[in-house]
């Protein structure tokens, strides 16, 4: 730097212009590298509320393609164990952010727990009602005196059968519902059950492996209830306001590339998810991986959540007693932090 500095004094009149170009890209140059060398420096924790797997492929995809890097964070995934408290672990401080569902934000701020939701990634429910393809039952009314099997009376596939009896002028009483465990493929081979509630993405994948034609009825078709996406605590949206919006913005992107590229999305996902590199299990995730992008696909401003359905879904969770107290839907969600 000291000799071009000498240089532009020693230099003529004619050749002043050129040396002070060369000085001035020599700087420009510097302060690429420099930047070039920047390391993230705010660190994020991004809850998944499960072991590893290609349903969190988008939060894989935006972390190996460098988005969370460039957007000036370094993320930690933390996995959660079988049987853990969901929000748990962001309550204690342990995480600054959780991918939930809306209606678990409820009920949680219905508990006294002040989160907000600020970032759809599941833009579809992605719950229902699965039976086989030969079944009298040509729609969810068809039910009565039926019997299905469900995991348990909690989480989205209780919830989404609730929905579904609701539309169809049921109550539990009149059904027949079993808690299977989360059995319900071999339950509806073995025809243990008539019925069964699973993950869209899922289970129907697994009754095509297994030859067995079936049909499904979304729950989503007749309840409007919000999916998972991105979750906070208010104290952390209030003192890392910046930080969940350059989360919220790289998540997205890796939504959207996801959406784009399946295959490369599991290849890239083999570096978190255990076991992805054996060809069988990357076939079987590829598949589950194609049947959830049209849960995430969106028409309108990718991450934006539709108030009057938070309204309606406040309503339905209080109508079936799954709120543990009153709470204010249009506190519960936030679209101001959505990339401009």
């Amino acid at each position: 730097m000291d000799r071009i500095a000498r240089s532009v004094r020693r230099a003529p009149a004619q050749g002043y212009a050129v040396v002070v170009a060369l000085l001035t890209l020599t700087l420009a140059l510097a302060g690429c590298v420099g930047q070039a060398d920047a390391q993230p420096t705010h660190e994020v924790t991004i809850g998944l509320g499960y072991v590893p797997n290609v349903q969190f492929a988008p939060f894989y995809v935006a972390d190996a393609m460098g988005y969370y890097r460039d957007a000036g964070i370094r993320v930690t995934f933390r996995h959660h164990t079988v049987g853990e408290d969901l929000f748990g672990a962001i309550i204690a401080g342990q995480e600054d952010v959780i991918f939930a569902a809306g209606d678990e934000t409820l009920q949680a701020r219905s508990r006294g727990v002040d989160l907000v939701y600020v970032a759809q990634v599941w833009n579809r429910y992605p719950v229902g009602l699965i039976v086989p393809a030969d079944s009298p039952i040509a729609s969810p009314a068809d039910l009565k005196g039926r019997t299905v099997g469900i995991p348990g009376k909690f989480g989205a596939t209780y919830i989404g059968l609730l929905a579904l009896l609701k539309q169809a002028g049921l109550t539990e009483q009149d059904v027949n519902i079993q808690s299977i465990g989360f059995t319900q493929v071999p339950a509806l081979l073995d025809h243990q059950v008539d019925a069964v509630m699973g993950y869209l993405n899922n289970e129907p994948i697994q009754f095509e492996k297994a030859a067995f034609p079936v049909r499904t009825f979304a729950a989503a078709d007749a309840q409007p209830l919000i999916s998972n996406g991105i979750v906070v605590k208010a104290d952390t949206l209030d003192a890392k306001a910046d930080d969940i919006r350059a989360v919220i913005e790289a998540t997205l992107k890796g939504v959207q590339y996801t959406i784009e590229h399946p295959e490369e999305a599991v290849d890239l996902s083999k570096k978190y998810v255990p076991g992805l590199d054996q060809e069988e299990k990357a076939a079987d995730a590829l598949a589950v991986l194609e049947a959830t992008i049209p849960l995430w696909q969106t028409n309108g401003t990718p991450g934006k959540t539709d108030p009057a359905a938070w309204e309606s879904m406040a309503r339905f969770l209080d109508e079936i007693g799954q709120l543990g107290g009153p709470v204010d839907a249009s506190e519960a969600f936030t679209n101001d932090y959505l990339p401009a």
